[in-house]
């Protein structure tokens, strides 16, 4: 069991900043109970049980700052493994920051970015890969994403890592065994012939993981999208259907939109970063040029290209250029205004009204077919999401080849473990086993405050 560790105590607040019924401060650390104590009046907050909500009033000396229910946590039943005491008072901007400022007078620090995620990793709450699903939780787009978070947080992958490393270190200490006390004069064929069949078996599980990367990344950080057209097309109005509110400015003027209008929305569960780009065409206006070279970056960065074409007139100069500006990209063609009577066809091209609102799921499940091979799916949970782990992944799965090409090579096994063992402290990384401290620090400072 790991011992929690003695730090200082330490004070945030862990709502959004703004108005709303209610704002919490936390603090953590061993004298959070007798700081919370100092300020508030109703029961003695050092005698109340753990775990119990205490109505009272928060005092900077005698001045009443507010009426408010404080939550006591005692340790190590809490998300530190520390004392917590959580303030509930009324969601204003100036009362909840006038509690924090009381609170550090009165012997508290303000908390670091992530520092309340970061004792829990210290304390041995939860591994590293459990706190970075703590930050993917918060900010999840869809609810596919958000599941994936919680299976994680969970410790799915973690135990999934932890497994692997385990056969690899078994695998390691066999090799150890065979080379120490040999029973026979051909171990080291018996020891390389042993270590090709574990070193394959690896690679598999590897790679069966990283399959499940490109479905997680996505999920986790969303497809930029850009939706591309000449001026008038529909692409401002398509943004809007697939936002389901009035966000880009719709109106029969050509380069009414004059700059890039970025917002998320949720397909099918898929988070799409949609990029309403600035009608791409030839322009003396100096604003609307600015507009459309934003728009050609836009092109040239996302990770799916909706290309809007109008179907109630001939096919343009200007269409033609931006289909083979688009060749290279995953792009999904859409024929807008079906509406009006047609004027092109088009093979593979969709067809849809942005207006009415037809056939806007045709759009959807297009983009579940070539991202998801047809089917989104959130109950593996196993996936990996964060660009970290496959990173890291990337680099275990490449020490092996490297391993399996050594043995092929005919060179010593005591030379093939170290490619071996080197696999194994790669996967450690992302639980965190061996994680460099600089790292921890880097990751936990991207965390919001409070957290």
């Amino acid at each position: 069991m790991t011992l929690t560790q003695e730090f200082d105590t330490i004070a945030a607040i862990s709502t959004p900043l703004g108005e709303g019924a209610i704002s919490i401060v936390r603090l953590s650390g061993s004298d959070a109970v007798k700081i919370a104590n100092r300020v508030f009046r109703g029961k003695n907050l050092e005698t109340v049980p753990s775990h119990t909500i205490n109505y009272g009033h928060i005092f900077d000396g005698e001045q009443l700052i507010d009426e408010v229910m404080v939550s006591v946590m005692r340790a190590p039943k809490t998300f530190t493994r520390e004392d917590i005491v959580e303030i509930n008072t009324h969601g204003g901007i100036a009362v909840t920051q006038e509690i924090l400022q009381l609170l550090l007078r009165s012997g508290a620090r303000l908390a670091e970015p992530g520092e309340f995620t970061k004792r829990a990793f210290l304390n041995g709450r939860m591994d590293l890969a459990q706190a970075e699903s703590v930050m993917d939780l918060i900010r999840a787009k869809t609810d596919k994403a958000a599941n994936i978070a919680v299976k994680q947080l969970d410790g799915s992958l973690s135990h999934l890592i932890a497994g692997i490393r385990q056969e690899i270190l078994e695998a390691l200490a066999q090799v150890e065994v065979n080379i120490d006390y040999p029973e026979y004069d051909d171990v080291e064929t018996m020891t390389a012939q042993m270590l090709r069949e574990k070193t394959a078996h690896f690679e598999q599980l590897l790679r069966r993981l990283l399959q499940t990367a490109k479905r997680g990344k996505i999920l986790r950080e969303g497809l930029k999208t850009a939706i591309i057209g000449r001026p008038n097309v529909g692409k401002s109005s398509l943004l809007n259907q697939l936002l389901r509110e009035e966000k880009a400015i719709v109106t029969d003027i050509a380069g009414t939109t004059r700059d890039a209008i970025t917002e998320f929305a949720n397909i099918g569960g898929v988070p799409l970063e949609l990029i309403d780009t600035a009608g791409i065409r030839d322009t003396d206006d100096v604003v609307e040029a600015i507009g459309v070279a934003r728009s050609k970056k836009a092109l040239a960065e996302a990770d799916l290209v909706l290309l809007v074409l109008d179907a109630s007139s001939e096919l343009t100069e200007e269409d033609m250029a931006l289909m083979k500006l688009s060749a290279h990209t995953q792009r999904i063609i859409l024929l807008n205004k079906t509406d009006l009577p047609a004027k092109i066809d088009l093979l593979d091209a969709i067809k849809i009204s942005a207006l009415k609102n037809e056939n806007l799921d045709a759009v959807e499940r297009k983009i579940n077919e070539i991202f998801f091979s047809g089917e989104v799916e959130s109950q593996d949970a196993t996936i990996l999401s964060n660009a970290r782990h496959i990173s890291l992944v990337e680099k275990a799965l490449s020490a092996l080849t490297e391993a399996n090409q050594s043995l092929s090579a005919g060179l010593p096994v005591d030379l093939v473990q170290v490619d071996i063992t080197r696999c194994w402290q790669l996967l450690g990384e992302i639980t965190g086993d061996g994680a460099p401290d600089e790292l921890i620090t880097q990751l936990f400072s991207q965390f919001c405050l409070g957290k």
